[in-house]
Order: C-alpha cells, then sequence, then structure tokens
C-alpha cells in the first residue's frame, strides 16, 4: 500500500495562502453583487444619497435646456412611460404647478432600486404633460418584464407598479381640428392601412363609462374620427377634473377585447381668432441635435420669403430652446414643438399640415441640412418663393424640387461659416425632390412619403417653371463628425436606420458606406463630381458689404445690438 505523501513547509504554506486569496476574491465579488442590487436602508435616502454624482451629472445636463420656473412643483401620481428602441425610456409627468427646475436632480426611479438621470425633454403639444428621458439600466434588460419608472425629485419615493408601455403597439398622440379629431397610433397599419370600418376611437377616463365615435380616415399611423357630441362627454370631464388628468385616447379594433394602450389624450379644439392672418410661406422641419446649424437655415429661407418656422423636436439634448429664443428675439417666427416619437417623420409631417393649416397657405417640408435655391436669382429681383407659387385660383396643390447631393468637399471639421460657404463640391445628377405644399389641398388622410402628400381630388402636383429652375441644394454627406451623428437614428418610419443591414442598394443608403460608423479613408472626398459656388456667392451678396469683411448674420449672436 503506497504511503500517503507529506506535504513539504514550502508547500503548505502555498496552498494556505491560495485558499485565503480564493476567500478573499469570492467576498469581493459578493460584495460588488450586492452593491448593484437595491440599495438597503430607508428606501429613497439610502438611494439618493448613494447616487449624488448621478444627480450632479443631471444638473449639469439640463442648465442648458429651457427649465425656468422655480415655483415649488407638484407632481401628479398619473405616470405613463414608455420603452423605445435601444432601451430608451420616455416617462410622462403631469405637472401642476410649473415646471421642475435644475436644482430638482431629477433621476428615473426603476424596480429593485436602479437608477438613471431623468433628462427634461420638454411638453407635449396635446396633452401638456412634460416629458422625461431615462435609460433602462443593464441589469434589468433581461428581465422579462420591465416596469416603468418614477422620475424622482426628493426623498419622497413611490415604487413602480405597472409594466411599460411598448412603443411598438400605442397610442401616442392627438390632434383636435374644428371638425374631428386626430389620434396617432403605432403598430395598427404596418404593411397595408386597416379599413376605417374596422375601427373606433374611445375615450375613457377612470370611473366613467367610456365613449366611443366611428373613424373615418386610416392611413398609416393617423387616424381621422368624430367628436364625442358636448352633452355625452360631460361625465367624462366631470371624472377628468375630480381625478385631475386628462381624458385619454385610443383605438378599438373589431373582434379585439381591449383597447389599443395609449398615452394620447384629447382636448377640444381651441378656436382660431378670426383676425389672424395666414402667412404665404412656411417651413417644417423634424430635427435632432441640429442647434448649430439652425441659425443659418433660418436666416437664410426667411430671406427668400418663409414667415413662420416650425420645428418638431424629435428629442434634442443641445441646447435647441436656447437658439429659438434667440432666433425670436431677432425677429424670426420660430416655434417648436415637442415630437420626442422616434422614426415618426411622416406622422409628424401629418400633424404639422393638419396643425399649421389655419396658419399658412402654403408649407415647405424640408430638412434642416436642405436650402431652396434658385440660380435665376439675381442680385436685384432679390430671389422670393412666391415667384414660383401659383396664383390662388390654380388646381396646383404641390410643387417638387429637384435635390442636388453635396458631399464633404474636403472639410474634416464642420464650417463655422456655414454649410452654403463650406460645401461646394455635389454630385452630379439629381436625387430625390422635396416639396412645397398647398395645405388646403392635402388630403384628409394627410399621407405623405419623403416629403411629399396625397392631394385632395382635383389637384396635382408639379415641378415649378422651367425659367424659375429652383432646386434644393442638400448637404447631406458632410464632414464625418456631422455625418457619423445621424447613425443614432433615421428618422422617416419607412427607412432603415444607417446600421441596419437592409436595402442595401437603396438611394437611402449612402454609396459605399455599409452599415458601421466608421470613417473610410477618403471620405472628406467622396460625392465631388461637379464644383458648384452658385448658392455660396450668392448668399455673400445678398448678406455681406463689399466693403467690408464678411461676416454672416447666423456666425453672431441675434441678441447682440
Amino acid at each position: 500500500m503506497e504511503k500517503k505523501r507529506k506535504l513539504k513547509p514550502t508547500q503548505f504554506v502555498v496552498q494556505f495562502f491560495g485558499v485565503l486569496i480564493l476567500i478573499f476574491i469570492a467576498f469581493q465579488a459578493l460584495l460588488f453583487s450586492s452593491s448593484i442590487r437595491r440599495p438597503s436602508g430607508d428606501g429613497a435616502t439610502a438611494i439618493l444619497h448613494s447616487l449624488q454624482h448621478h444627480q450632479s451629472a443631471v444638473a449639469e445636463n439640463q442648465t442648458a435646456t429651457s427649465l425656468q420656473s422655480t415655483r415649488p412643483v407638484s407632481i401628479s401620481p398619473e405616470t405613463d412611460a414608455i420603452l423605445f428602441p435601444d432601451f430608451e425610456v420616455l416617462v410622462l409627468l403631469r405637472v401642476n404647478d410649473g415646471h421642475p427646475s435644475p436644482s430638482d436632480r431629477p433621476l428615473c426611479l426603476f424596480q429593485e432600486g436602479y437608477t438613471s438621470p431623468a433628462n427634461f425633454s420638454g411638453e407635449l403639444p396635446s396633452s401638456g404633460r412634460v416629458a422625461f428621458r431615462c435609460v433602462v439600466p443593464n441589469p434589468l434588460r433581461g428581465l422579462p418584464r420591465i416596469l416603468a419608472p418614477r422620475v424622482v425629485f426628493s426623498d419622497v419615493v413611490r415604487y413602480p407598479a405597472k409594466e411599460l408601455a411598448r412603443w411598438t403597439f400605442l397610442a401616442y398622440e392627438s390632434l383636435s381640428t374644428r371638425d374631428d379629431v386626430i389620434v396617432f397610433v403605432k403598430g395598427v397599419n404596418r404593411r397595408s392601412n386597416r379599413a376605417a370600418e374596422d375601427l373606433r376611437c374611445v375615450f375613457h377616463v377612470p370611473g366613467a363609462a367610456p365613449l366611443r365615435t366611428r373613424v373615418t380616415k386610416s392611413s398609416q399611423e393617423v387616424f381621422r374620427c368624430a367628436h364625442p357630441g358636448a352633452a355625452k362627454l360631460g361625465p367624462l370631464l366631470d371624472s377628468s377634473s375630480r381625478l385631475g388628468q386628462g381624458i385619454g385616447i385610443s383605438l378599438e379594433v373589431r373582434g379585439k377585447k381591449k383597447a389599443i394602450p395609449s398615452v394620447a389624450e384629447y382636448r377640444p379644439a381651441e378656436k382660431q381668432s378670426p383676425d389672424e392672418e395666414k402667412s404665404t410661406v412656411c417651413a417644417c422641419t423634424m430635427v435632432l441635435n441640429v442647434a448649430k446649424f439652425l441659425r443659418e437655415w433660418v436666416i437664410y429661407h426667411a430671406r427668400i420669403g418663409v414667415e413662420r418656422f416650425v420645428l418638431y423636436d424629435n428629442g434634442s439634448e443641445d441646447g435647441l430652446s436656447a437658439v429659438v429664443d434667440e432666433l425670436n428675439h431677432g425677429g424670426y417666427n420660430v416655434s417648436a414643438v415637442l415630437w420626442p416619437w422616434p422614426k415618426t417623420q411622416e406622422a409628424g409631417f401629418s400633424h404639422c399640415a393638419a396643425a399649421s393649416k389655419d396658419t399658412c397657405r402654403w408649407m415647405m417640408f424640408l430638412d434642416v441640412d436642405e436650402f431652396v435655391f434658385s440660380p435665376a436669382w439675381s442680385e436685384a429681383a432679390g430671389g422670393r418663393l412666391e415667384s414660383v407659387l401659383p396664383p390662388p385660383e390654380s388646381r396646383l396643390g404641390q410643387l417638387s424640387m429637384d435635390c442636388l447631393e453635396f458631399g464633404p468637399s474636403n472639410r474634416t471639421a464642420h464650417p463655422e461659416e456655414g454649410v452654403t460657404q463650406g460645401y461646394t463640391c455635389r454630385r452630379r445628377p439629381p436625387e430625390r425632390h422635396k416639396s412645397v405644399v398647398r395645405l388646403e389641398a392635402v388630403d384628409p388622410s394627410l399621407r405623405n412619403v419623403i416629403h411629399h402628400f396625397a392631394l385632395r381630388e382635383g389637384f396635382v402636383g408639379a415641378k415649378p417653371p422651367t425659367e424659375s429652375r429652383v432646386v434644393v441644394n442638400h448637404y447631406k454627406y458632410q464632414a464625418w463628425p456631422e455625418f457619423k451623428a445621424k447613425f443614432r437614428r433615421r428618422a422617416s418610419a419607412f427607412v432603415a436606420d444607417w446600421t441596419q443591414e437592409a436595402s442595401a442598394g437603396s438611394k437611402d443608403r449612402t454609396p459605399g458606406l455599409g452599415f458601421s460608423a466608421v470613417e473610410p479613408p477618403d471620405w472628406s472626398g467622396r460625392f465631388c463630381e461637379v464644383l458648384d459656388h452658385r448658392l455660396r456667392d450668392l448668399v455673400r451678396r445678398w448678406f455681406c458689404s463689399p466693403e467690408e469683411e464678411c461676416r454672416l448674420p447666423w456666425e453672431t449672436d441675434l441678441r447682440e445690438g
């Protein structure tokens, strides 16, 4: 029988310390795992005291937003939250007295005590509720049910109770007109439009019997239905007032037991002032973190006759409101509408067309990197959009303009003097079209694709007269740091995101780029087939004095002087 080996003293010491090291590593792992779970102790106090660095970061982020009220803030218990792609969460609150201020330092409080900074987005147009954005903490992302977070402003915390609303199937916004109410719903019309006869609008408040009205139009994410009668609406108004919350609105689909989940609210149409004169030309665009481009776009288009600018803010975090305030101070008519819903450009433009019908005759649907231009605009004539619009008696309802796509023009950074000055080399053939639309000619369905609307029967679309030669300079392929920012998300519901491996041959893709935000070695010289200085030179003639060094108006603070 083999004898049992005795350990030498050195071997015993090595094994003993090895065991100690393993015990120490296991103990540290236990401490780490407990530190990322729900904090122990006194509820909110423990949470907030352990995350002061998060709150400081939130306060710094929010100094650039339009949180101006310093009055006490009263938060209604009514909270809705929607889970967007990439684990972004939009939280909707009803604030009874003023807006939160930066000193409130809000956090999103999730289940199990996890938190993330809550960034203020603005106020929704239909309900007046304020919106905050936050992200789902990593440890919760694999759970089968993620509950709606609460926005925490103080040591008083209520833990979340209901599940997050899913963005893929949701009534998210509404707009009341004189004749009907428009509801915007995600997930009903997918590949084709569901028949309006199969749908009903539902108006509801807890504690009152819901009201239903028929749907008259169903197209894309837009559904039009009749207002409920004033007499029938009374009980809902009473319940709404008693509970301190709005009247919810959603859709019911024939054969389904429940209405579609909704965060949308119904408000009766406001009376339009009969004395308000319509603007001849307005411009509508959807924006996301384009504040530094906005001055040039507004000032230039105001110069050619645009009287009002409507910005649908898709979740900007770059001080957009400060630039809007500056432009209004400078005498321009610019308004921003919070539109936080991802990939809903078409729905946003439908909302804009319906909401602006009483204030604008013609609406130009452009992006902020697109500039309307005609080589025929001489220095003497000045150049005005009205010169290409048809007379009121015409049945022309939409003008389509060719787009000229400009490349980086050997730029490696954003040109401080503006895109019209910095990008001067483009592709030869025109690509796509953008439009100016007569709002009274837009079809009631509000259907639109790539900045073009379906028109009412009897109206037609056309290009401007040949002698006008109006085009759109599209500064699409800019210096790489600017173009890379587009990889976050595409605005259109019908266009694949840049990182999505789909539609490789589509004109909506960038030729030769692929699906990742990696700069090609020759990017700055791409898309350069024709040198085109025409708009650059015209802008200098319009805005600069030949006797002085040229400093364009968007290079200065409009509040100076």
